[in-house]
């Protein structure tokens, strides 16, 4: 065994108590859905500013587009937290945010500056948060349920 391997593991093993617990696991599920909940939950208590964010992207008709965005965020998000068909839920999330990036963020199409800067950088971030999402969807559909089947 290398002393750069031998190095590796027993820094995973210091780490691994902590980052691989339960609660951390929680909270970067919270993380992942934080966007979403605050989302869905500003959208739910705003609804006239939610008709006027589906009527500034063209989606129509803004009430049923505002009411079905609504339940997506906020049970898929209830889906990731709660465990409960968690691989679906980032899966419905992942496909959700990229559509919502590539109708809001069509940054190639905006003349060069700092609004083309900011939303390049911000399109990007969301394929990220795509990724991690998949990443989610794909780790749950690997790890074996309490009962033994599979997810």
């Amino acid at each position: 065994m290398n002393a750069t391997f031998q190095w590796e593991r027993r820094l995973a093993g210091l780490a691994r108590p902590l980052f691989g617990s339960p609660v951390v696991r929680f909270l970067a599920y919270l993380g992942l859905c934080a966007a979403y909940l605050q989302g869905g939950l500003v959208k739910l208590t705003d609804f006239p500013g939610a008709l006027a964010e589906m009527a500034h992207f063209g989606l129509a008709p803004g009430p049923l587009f505002a009411v079905l965005v609504i339940a997506l965020e906020l049970a898929a998000s209830a889906m990731i937290l709660s465990g409960r068909l968690r691989w679906l839920g980032a899966l419905a999330l992942a496909a959700f945010t990229l559509a919502a990036t590539g109708i809001a963020l069509r940054y190639w199409e905006m003349p060069a500056g700092q609004e083309r800067f900011m939303a390049a950088n911000a399109f990007y971030e969301h394929l990220g948060l795509a990724g991690g999402l998949l990443l989610v969807a794909w780790l749950d559909l690997r790890e074996p349920r309490p009962d033994g089947a599979t997810a």
